[in-house]
């Protein structure tokens, strides 16, 4: 029995595998299946490319929308905030003290025809010192600011923020703010008296040229608001911050010239004047600064995943094959082949699972990338902003994405084992890996349902296509239905893959079972 074991590759996994490739290449229905759901979502997803179009408006006419900066990183960003500076060259450092930050809020009128402005600030509403390479947008920098509701924050070309001591800022309890820089390290501080002082941050910004613009800026992002509720949305509302400083003073370096005023990014109308302009105002060495706008990156946009709508259809196409590759291999690879010729059933299913892994891998590989490539250049070409994402960015999420195919593919295969047959195992694999994820994402249910999905059932896998972060230092409508999934994206792989492999265990404990 020793030999006859050893000869029918008991113990060979080389030739498990090879079996279980047979078996499935010689299914054309099945090849023929994986090959439709990866064709599913090149079609569907170049099809949503091509019919989404947008464009800007210069008075009647339409025209192309205006490139979206980039910040130092290569990501898309905004920039838009009052700025008055002067320049800089070499060393050297501002020092000023925020006697008070307040603002304007435009709220939905309450009156039709009456614009209804209310006094306030908003949470990420920004006003400090700042030494920026230049008043282009994009262009590198770093701050030290109070906000409405952050307290004190150190913040760097647009990504990088640091807290400093929480609290807000009045007349009664002003904030003292001091930036230093030395070559291409800056050093932000912040003082309650302006005698003692802590520091809140560096940044270093590489290649930062000896002629710096330095000075006081604000800005303040959009109202926004979150309408809760399953068919919920967000809107974003006018807001500006005037910010009051005195006991301005340079130091060190070659400060040359006045001080100037710029509006950085500000929108123009039709005609050229500034929409929603930025002011400044000086007496007796105070300053009073009122900036709107953002200086941070921006997540409005296209994203490169909004091209994979197919994907839902893709991966039912792969659960089909990989829960009738499972039953089939149970049904006739373990049970009705000639004994000498029969692996152990314990075996079998683990080369059926990696063989199946491995067609869903290549199939979900080929579908993202041509969808991914070919959909992002269709967007751009009907006006629309996709937001720029590193290479390496890219790279992950279509390996990403096809590794979801994959482990979608192990779980499926399965469930099959399991259920022993389609009927039951197809359905339950389109309830835990498809289905939540399709409610969490058409608004309707609740933000918190849909993050709770997201998060415990193998749907969670869907955030590695995410591309665009969310930023703490941001705010926004970070919910499922705007693209934003509540786990990073290897960590929502690895809870689909935690089912993949409980199912695995499962299978291996029920067919020891049988085999006893």
């Amino acid at each position: 029995m020793t030999g006859a074991s050893t000869r029918s590759g008991t113990g060979d996994p080389v030739r498990s595998l090879r079996t279980a490739w047979t078996g499935f290449r010689r299914a054309r229905g099945r090849v023929a299946a994986t090959a439709a759901g990866a064709l599913a979502v090149v079609l569907l997803g170049l099809a949503s490319a091509a019919g989404s179009h947008t464009s800007c408006s210069a008075g009647a006419v339409e025209v192309a929308c205006p490139a979206l900066p980039v910040g130092p990183g290569g990501e898309a960003v905004e920039d838009e905030f009052f700025f008055v500076h002067r320049a800089l060259t070499g060393d050297g450092g501002i020092t000023a003290r925020v006697t008070s930050l307040t603002g304007v809020i435009r709220k939905p009128d309450a009156v039709p025809g009456v614009r209804n402005v209310v006094a306030g600030v908003v949470p990420w509403a920004k006003a400090g010192v700042m030494v920026k390479e230049s008043t282009e947008q994009g262009s590198s920098y770093a701050a030290v600011m109070v906000t409405g509701a952050h307290g004190v924050r150190m913040q760097h070309d647009f990504t990088h923020d640091v807290a400093g001591r929480p609290g807000g800022v009045s007349e009664e309890s002003p904030r003292w703010l001091r930036l230093v820089r030395s070559g291409d390290t800056l050093i932000g501080y912040e003082s309650a008296d302006g005698a003692h002082w802590s520091e809140v941050g560096t940044a270093r910004l590489p290649g930062l040229q000896a002629t710096v613009e330095i000075g006081l800026f604000a800005a303040s992002p959009g109202d926004l608001t979150v309408t809760p509720g399953a068919l919920g949305g967000s809107a974003s509302r006018f807001s500006e911050a005037t910010a009051a400083f005195d006991r301005v003073t340079l130091e060190g370096g070659t400060a040359g010239g006045e001080w100037r005023e710029d509006d950085v990014g500000v929108t123009r109308e039709p005609g050229g004047s500034p929409h929603h302009p930025g002011r400044a105002s000086e007496s007796g060495g105070a300053f009073s600064v009122t900036g709107n706008g953002d200086i941070a990156p921006s997540t409005a946009g296209q994203t490169l995943e909004r091209t994979l709508v197919g994907l839902p259809a893709g991966l039912i196409a792969v659960i089909v094959v990989a829960v009738m590759s499972a039953t089939a291999e149970y049904r006739y690879g373990l049970g009705r082949t000639a004994p000498l010729a029969r692996p152990r059933r314990g075996r079998m299913p683990a080369a059926g699972a990696a063989v199946i892994a491995a067609v869903a891998f290549a199939a979900g590989l080929a579908a993202t990338a041509v969808t991914l490539t070919a959909g992002s250049r269709i967007l751009r070409a009907n006006g629309n902003q996709v937001l720029p994402v590193s290479w390496l960015t890219e790279v992950r999420v279509v390996v990403g994405t096809a590794a979801l195919f994959a482990v979608a593919a192990v779980l499926s295969f399965a469930l099959g084992v399991l259920f022993r047959h389609g009927a039951g195992a197809i359905p339950a694999a389109v309830a835990l890996i498809v289905l939540p994820h399709l409610l969490a994402t058409v608004s309707v249910l609740p933000d918190s349902a849909a993050q709770w999905l997201l998060r415990v059932t193998p749907a969670a896998g869907f955030a590695i296509q995410q591309s665009i972060p969310q930023y703490t230092h941001v705010l926004g409508h970070y919910a499922p239905s705007a693209g934003f999934y509540p786990l990073a994206p290897w960590a929502g792989l690895g809870v689909l893959a935690a089912w993949a492999a409980v199912a695995l265990l499962g299978c291996g404990w029920l067919l020891r079972r049988r085999d006893a």
